[in-house]
């Protein structure tokens, strides 16, 4: 039996084989994913034919039948697909609106910093985060204003003293000293009444006031800009103003409210909870409309907002209550012992929310921000209510134009509206995927 045995045993280790083609590559991830049983083959099979029924005439309208090239409605009636012509024609209003001509390198020079701040940003083992940080909450902002506004903003006040002294800057100098030390007499009021230390808080607030004071003197200065109304912007540049100031503004506000709405003060609490219910209870068409046209009516005489920064700060507040209660749902999924063992640390309330909660909490709730971004970015088109053009109101306006008034020219504006949302809209979620991956690293 022996000698029988040993005629099966092998005395060289036999070389490694490659796997079957039909289980690797596209053949292998089709099997797996597409065929595995005859049900999803069923299925798959299925859903091919409708992504070709349904695709099919999309290409032949957008690609195979579309018109080009053209200089009038002639081109696009003659066409049985998309006007392509009525949009290279219109584009530079898309983006622009009625910016004038000869002014709109300050609008490229405004969108050329902000991806010069953003894609460093956005790529993580770019260093120096915290001077780019800097310069997108910074520094950007003030040039952007004064670019695309003209600067030259002469503020004369008329708040508290506008039945004892006359317009001027002076009157406003006073005022602001005014209203700068009626809040640091509440912050130092708040702090005693807390138990926390008045003089980290009156510091902070002091410094906040300061370079508040040193952007409103940059404003006032003349730089030689020719001033550009609000009303002339349109376009792209409406829509990304109001989405990226909402989203800048909703994020820091959120955090505060759901923070607030957690906390053990009593009037914090309530103030905090009834300001995310009566937000989250009006739909943003009407905070658009009072911010327009009631907000002037509870203003005193001669007190005046831009329309666009009634927008901003309708759009900044609305998306605050939601923005709240997204984050308030990361706060109450980290665990208790997190704050307890924070506090044994001796940690104060801000250190422990800055170094351990927080963090954690974002995220946690990182797609839940993202879609309430997502969500604001298409929600600019309601804009348009308040007579502001924004990249949708732009399309739908000139696709009245008699010049290239046709069958498909309202059709192809609206999908030329489409993909360029599409386009903005899932980058954001792709980029979010991306973070939620890399920072989920150490948990797995």
């Amino acid at each position: 039996m022996n000698a029988q045995g040993q005629t099966f045993v092998s005395d060289a280790i036999l070389p490694a084989q490659p796997p079957p083609r039909n289980s690797v590559g596209v053949v292998g991830w089709m099997r797996q994913n597409l065929f595995s049983t005859p049900l999803n083959s069923l299925m798959t099979i299925v859903l091919l034919v409708f992504v070709i029924w349904a695709v099919t005439p999309f290409i032949r309208f957008t690609l195979i039948n579309a018109t080009w090239s053209g200089s009038d409605r002639q081109a696009c009636l003659q066409s049985t697909g998309a006007c392509w012509a009525y949009v290279k024609a219109y584009l530079p209003q898309f983006i622009y609106g009625r910016y004038p001509i000869d002014q709109r390198w300050r609008v490229d020079t405004v969108f050329v910093m902000l991806v010069i701040g953003m894609i460093p940003m956005l790529i993580p083992r770019v260093p120096y985060k915290q001077l780019n940080v800097l310069y997108l909450l910074a520094c950007f902002p003030v040039v952007a204003f004064i670019l695309l506004t003209g600067g030259n903003h002469r503020y004369t006040g008329g708040l508290f003293l506008g039945g004892v002294m006359p317009p001027s800057p002076l009157r406003f100098a006073l005022e602001y000293a005014i209203v700068s030390a009626l809040l640091l007499f509440a912050a130092g009021l708040f702090a005693r009444l807390s138990g926390k230390p008045v003089r980290g808080s009156g510091r902070t607030l002091g410094v906040v006031l300061g370079c508040i004071a040193i952007v409103l003197v940059l404003f006032g200065v003349d730089f030689g800009l020719v001033p550009v109304e609000t009303a002339n912007w349109g376009g792209l540049l409406v829509t990304l103003v109001v989405a990226i100031t909402g989203m800048v503004a909703s994020l820091p506000l959120g955090i505060l409210l759901a923070l607030g709405r957690r906390s053990e003060m009593p009037v914090v609490k309530l103030a905090s909870t009834l300001f995310i219910e009566v937000w989250r209870g009006v739909p943003l068409i009407t905070v658009l409309f009072m911010a327009s046209v009631m907000l002037p009516l509870f203003l005193p005489e001669g007190v005046t907002f831009d329309k666009l920064l009634r927008a901003l700060i309708g759009v900044a507040l609305f998306e605050a209550a939601y923005m709240a209660e997204t984050i308030r749902g990361g706060l109450q999924a980290i665990p208790r012992g997190q704050y307890e063992g924070a506090k044994a640390l001796g940690l104060s309330y801000w250190q422990m929310m800055r170094m351990i909660v927080l963090p954690q909490s974002l995220r946690i709730v990182i797609p839940g921000i993202v879609g309430s971004f997502i969500s604001l970015f298409k929600d600019t088109t309601l804009v348009i209510i308040i007579g502001l053009y924004d990249f949708l109101g732009q399309i739908q306006a000139s696709a009245n134009d008699a010049k290239w008034a046709s069958p498909v020219t309202g059709l192809t504006g609206y999908i030329f509206a489409a993909m360029v949302f599409w386009a903005f809209c899932f980058s954001m979620s792709r980029y979010a995927a991306f973070t939620e991956r890399r920072l989920d690293r150490g948990r797995r």
